[in-house]
């Protein structure tokens, strides 16, 4: 098996290094871009312990880094996040460890200025509560939770009037 790997072990450990410098990634990635270079499960399992105990692989900072990324830049809330996290292995304790440094208060008013954004935009609308329905239905598919989406549709609809 091992004429068919891209690499020698020494060439994959330094390109993962670099994979895992230039930005977080969790096992799994790293597991999917071994297997395309043609390693085998016990030299991936090596190459894995290694960047993990050098720290170049962290699951607790990956997680981290991919919450505050993903709620700030793609505005996406709590249950979308986690169900991404779960998707790359990620345990729960990581995952729940990297939500809490989501602050309340900016995650409320994250989801207001979705709302708000989403209400203009169907200025065409004329039917209100199919209006509500299309915000509603735009917030659930941003990962917020559901009696979060409705105070905050009815906060919104309420300055509205």
């Amino acid at each position: 098996m091992k004429s068919e790997c891209k690499y020698s072990l020494l060439e994959a450990k330094a390109k993962l290094e670099a994979l895992c410098a230039y930005q977080e990634r969790c096992q799994l990635e790293l597991r999917q871009k071994l297997s395309l270079w043609g390693f085998n499960e016990e030299d991936s399992d090596v190459l894995i312990s290694d960047l993990i105990s050098n720290r170049f692989l962290d699951e607790e900072r990956f997680a981290s880094a991919f919450v505050s990324g993903k709620f700030r830049i793609k505005k996406w809330g709590i249950i979308k996040i986690k169900s991404h996290l779960s998707q790359k292995r990620i345990s729960s304790y990581s995952i729940q460890k990297a939500l809490k440094e989501i602050d309340r208060d900016e995650y409320w008013e994250t989801l207001v200025s979705l709302t708000i954004k989403k209400q203009k935009e169907l200025l065409n609308e004329k039917d209100p509560w199919q209006k509500k329905v299309k915000v509603m239905r735009f917030l659930q598919s941003k990962g917020y939770e559901s009696d979060l989406i409705q105070d905050a549709v009815k906060t919104v609809f309420s300055i509205d009037k």
